[in-house]
Formats: C-alpha cells, sequence, structure tokens
C-alpha cells in the first residue's frame, strides 16, 4: 500500500483532475491516433479520481482544504 501524506493529497486530486480536463481536450482532436486507448484511459483516470475523492474525504481536514474547492 502506498502512504501518502495528507498535505498532498490536494495536489493529487488536483493532478487527476487536470489530467481529465487534457485527455477530454486531446479526445476532440481530429488527427488522434490509437483514439480507443486514450479513452479507455480516460475511462480509467475517471475512475481512480471516484476512488481519490473518496479517500481524500476520509482526511479532508488534516488536508487543509475542502474537496468542493478541488473539483
Amino acid at each position: 500500500m502506498i502512504q501518502i501524506p495528507n498535505n498532498w493529497a490536494p495536489l493529487l486530486i488536483s493532478g487527476i483532475k487536470d489530467a481529465i480536463a487534457y485527455h477530454e481536450q486531446l479526445l476532440r482532436s481530429e488527427t488522434l491516433r490509437q483514439r480507443e486507448d486514450y479513452e479507455e484511459h480516460l475511462v480509467q483516470l475517471s475512475q481512480f479520481f471516484e476512488y481519490l475523492k473518496a479517500e481524500y474525504k476520509k482526511v479532508e481536514e488534516q488536508a487543509g482544504i475542502a474537496l468542493d474547492r478541488l473539483v
């Protein structure tokens, strides 16, 4: 199991949120090759994001930033 300090949790949430936004924009590109791979990756990122949000709620107070402000 990976142990991540609570004060880094907001950065993790923010980074995955940004990755999802990037991949959503990327999928709008008409020149994208291997679109299926990117679509699958976006699904996995989205699932991971939902998991992270649930885990973040457990340490939200220690992290110091409300989840609602991050998403």
